[in-house]
């Protein structure tokens, strides 16, 4: 029942850096890992980058050396740092977040998204 607000998307030249931000109703250390993913129209969402409790962070190699997320767990947030955008960035980027509910059960919980366009 935990609820995910994104925020910081918006419109950047090719080049340019956008910082996602993903606020979690709760403590974010509820979750055992955070992520966000992303969907262009016309293809599959895809994962571009998680992050677990202990700090392991894993990339979708299209993002490698160019984004960075990271927890702040004093305000709850998870934040995505995109730096040397592309158009092929372009996409809607959705914060989720995976909360164990029982020892053979867990909860997958969706923000809402947040429109990225990378265009000159």
């Amino acid at each position: 029942q935990a609820q995910l607000v994104e925020s910081g998307g918006g419109l950047v030249q090719p080049g340019g850096s956008l910082r996602l931000s993903c606020a979690a109703s709760e403590s974010i250390d509820s979750f055992t890992r955070m992520g966000w993913y992303r969907q262009a129209p016309g293809k599959q969402r895809e994962l571009v980058a998680v992050t677990t409790r202990l700090g392991i962070a894993n990339y979708a190699d299209s993002v490698k050396g160019r984004f960075t997320i990271s927890r702040d767990t004093g305000k709850n947030t998870v934040d995505l740092q995109m730096n040397s955008l592309r158009p092929e960035d372009t996409a809607v980027y959705y914060c989720s977040a995976n909360q164990l509910v029982s020892v053979r059960s867990s909860e997958t919980i969706w923000g809402q998204g947040t429109q990225v366009t990378v265009s000159s």
